[in-house]
């Protein structure tokens, strides 16, 4: 059965057509849970010989199924692996809403929640401080992970031989010029997070910010996200580290707790 129709967002002022077909038929599965290869052609308004293609790709890559008795295409296993993240996100921020409030109003610094996305971090949730001189929210953007604290908490839970084939390269981008941009010298800089249990961010994706990171790893789930506190440098000492990764750790496992 056709699921409701929705109202068109606006279109990028670059659209790439490529692109926008193969999402358009991913939303065409979504809605109907099975297809013809005529449904495709005329939905996309497309020759059959492109609808195949099209179709064959999202097989490939396990995103559609078809029934080799009927030869319609339906929803494929990539299809639930996108869900479960979505959900998970979801629960995520859900359950991690109540602690990000605590936890800002015990450090009166801007606190993040974010997940490891490959080699960047998307940020999920932030509430700012309220003071005048603060650091701004990044939630819905995405930050490298190899120059942000909350990034580094999540890499240093990845063993050396996962974070060396997120990096294939070797070579990393500098954000400032306290960005690490060598392989081993950000694996060097992830065992000392494990052996501390926390990570830094000095001044490395943003001149005049200092971070605490802290990875939420869940012991059946595996790597959840991150939470990361962030204050201006003027306000950064020694002292004010140690009572925010106590704090992180803490809002941590509360979270934990939260998540069967």
């Amino acid at each position: 059965m056709a699921g409701p129709e929705r109202a068109e967002p606006p279109a990028p002022r670059y659209p790439l057509e490529s692109v926008d077909r193969t999402l358009s038929l991913l939303r065409q599965l979504a809605d109907r849970r099975e297809v013809t290869l005529a449904d495709v052609r005329v939905h996309l308004g497309v020759g059959q010989s492109t609808a195949h293609r099209l179709l064959a790709m999202l097989v490939y890559r396990e995103f559609a199924v078809q029934d080799p008795g009927t030869r319609r295409y339906r929803p494929g296993p990539a299809f639930a692996e996108l869900g479960r993240a979505a959900d998970a996100a979801l629960d995520l921020v859900g359950t991690a809403r109540p602690v990000l409030a605590a936890l800002a109003g015990e450090t009166g610094e801007t606190v993040h929640l974010g997940a490891l996305v490959r080699t960047e971090v998307h940020y999920l949730d932030v509430l700012e401080s309220a003071s005048t001189l603060r650091v701004a929210s990044r939630v819905g953007q995405t930050r490298p992970a190899h120059a942000t604290s909350i990034g580094k908490a999540m890499l240093a839970a990845l063993d050396a031989d996962t974070v060396r084939t997120l990096y294939p390269g070797g070579r990393l981008p500098a954000e400032t010029a306290r960005t690490v941009t060598e392989l081993d010298a950000l694996l060097a800089e992830l065992r000392r997070s494990r052996s501390r249990g926390y990570a830094r961010n000095r001044g490395e994706v943003e001149p005049g910010v200092c971070s605490v990171g802290v990875a939420i790893a869940h012991p059946a789930r595996g790597l959840l996200g991150g939470l990361s506190v962030a204050t201006p440098e003027a306000r950064w000492s020694a002292a004010t580290e140690r009572e925010h990764v106590a704090a992180l750790r803490r809002a941590a496992a509360e979270i934990l707790d939260g998540i069967p």
